[in-house]
């Protein structure tokens, strides 16, 4: 199969509200398309293997939390998805946790106001800290959420560098 890329800003109905507003307010929002999809492909394994796309050319976005001194701390990590997030040692690290575990689904789409399967760098709550892999940047197309799971947004891998609030973080993403 083959991605209908159309430009995001043309098409809000094809992501979650807080990304279009995200969106609507990024200078970067023109290089960024969106595809529809079939929602029971929006999971990684299936996405690639019905579009045809290696394991590298798609991001994965988790939502992960911690306490520290009775403060809550929540960060969203996009690695590749041909790596996992190092949860247990470099996010526990970065957000100065004793422990750090994922956001209940729950929690993560109340709170985003995305789908779960979905949840995207792109329109989180600002009060999330945000933590990019260094090797996403170096993609130059690569394939994320859109905030629902009945399409994906594609844009040039550089661009998650300037997502407000975005943290690049060396090695966040571990292989499989």
């Amino acid at each position: 199969m083959e991605l209908l890329r159309l430009p995001v800003l043309d098409r809000p109905d094809l992501v979650a509200d807080p990304v279009s507003a995200a969106l609507s307010g990024w200078p970067a929002a023109t290089q960024v398309s969106v595809a529809e999809i079939d929602p029971d492909l929006a999971d990684t394994a299936a996405f690639n293997a019905a579009y045809a796309r290696p394991a590298d050319a798609g991001a994965n976005c988790v939502v992960v939390s911690g306490r520290r001194d009775g403060e809550e701390r929540v960060a969203a990590c996009v690695v590749r998805s041909d790596l996992r997030t190092d949860v247990n040692r470099l996010v526990k690290r970065l957000l100065d946790v004793r422990k750090a575990s994922f956001l209940p689904m729950e929690r993560a789409t109340e709170e985003s106001g995305m789908e779960y399967g979905g949840i995207t760098p792109v329109g989180l709550p600002k009060q999330w800290r945000l933590l990019v892999d260094a090797s996403v940047l170096t993609q130059s197309d690569i394939v994320i959420g859109s905030g629902l799971r009945r399409s994906k947004l594609l844009l040039p891998g550089r661009l998650l560098a300037e997502v407000p609030g975005a943290e690049v973080i060396e090695q966040l993403g571990l292989p499989v």
